[in-house]
């Protein structure tokens, strides 16, 4: 009897054990049509999303590139508004008279400042080349690891003004690396700057109030 038993087989029981439970996961991958039980393969295979990738491949890497891609996109707009203004008023506003646009609180005159960002420092114009490059040196090495979108922003316009001045550290008169900046925004009872300090300042003040509210650029918040 046991070995007609052991040649034909037992019937299938709810679990192997007899206590009439179900096998973990057994709903839905039971026997096929055929009658056959799964193929142990496709127990193993990730799941697939609906754009028919893995999920795996949905991690942080993908947004972290977005995040870049923003850092840049900003960067290469402020350095493009920068040099276009200046190549424009170089080309029609230097050795010319000011132009008024609100009185006398805000003029537009062309002037060339050897010095950091609103005319300080007129004494070290290597030396602010060299923090400039620097400072794009250090926010490429930090787009590594950008998962924050304000960050994103605020760095894309610190590289950006710290780029449109540096290009006229090398490019301009008197010669490499001393050039002048070119300025033209001139409120009243203040320094004359260029769109480049305008970015540099909005890129810093956001950089400040982030680290107020403990965002990261990695994208994580921590509260002291």
């Amino acid at each position: 009897m046991a070995e007609a038993e052991r040649i034909i087989g037992t019937p299938d029981t709810p679990d192997a054990a007899g206590d009439g439970r179900e096998r973990p996961g057994a709903e839905g991958t039971g026997a096929r049509a055929g009658g056959s039980a799964a193929d142990p393969a496709d127990a193993a295979a990730p799941e697939v999303s609906g754009a028919g990738e893995p999920e795996a491949a949905a991690g942080p890497a993908p947004r972290g590139r977005r995040r870049i891609a923003v850092l840049f996109a900003v960067a290469l707009f402020a350095y493009a508004l920068d040099l276009v203004s200046k190549l424009i008023v170089v080309a029609k506003l230097e050795h010319h008279p000011p132009i008024e646009i609100i009185g006398d609180w805000l003029k537009f005159e062309a002037i060339r400042n050897a010095g950091a960002a609103f005319g300080f420092g007129e004494a070290f114009t290597v030396i602010f080349t060299m923090i400039a490059a620097a400072v794009i040196v250090v926010i490429a090495r930090l787009a590594r690891k950008l998962y924050s979108l304000p960050w994103a922003i605020a760095l894309g316009l610190l590289l950006g003004g710290a780029l449109g001045n540096l290009t006229d550290r090398i490019f301009r008169a008197p010669g490499v690396f001393e050039g002048a900046v070119v300025d033209f925004i001139a409120p009243k009872h203040f320094a004359v700057f260029n769109l480049a300090d305008s970015a540099i300042v909005c890129g810093g003040i956001l950089i400040v109030l982030l680290s107020f509210k403990g965002l990261d650029p990695d994208g994580t918040v921590h509260k002291d």
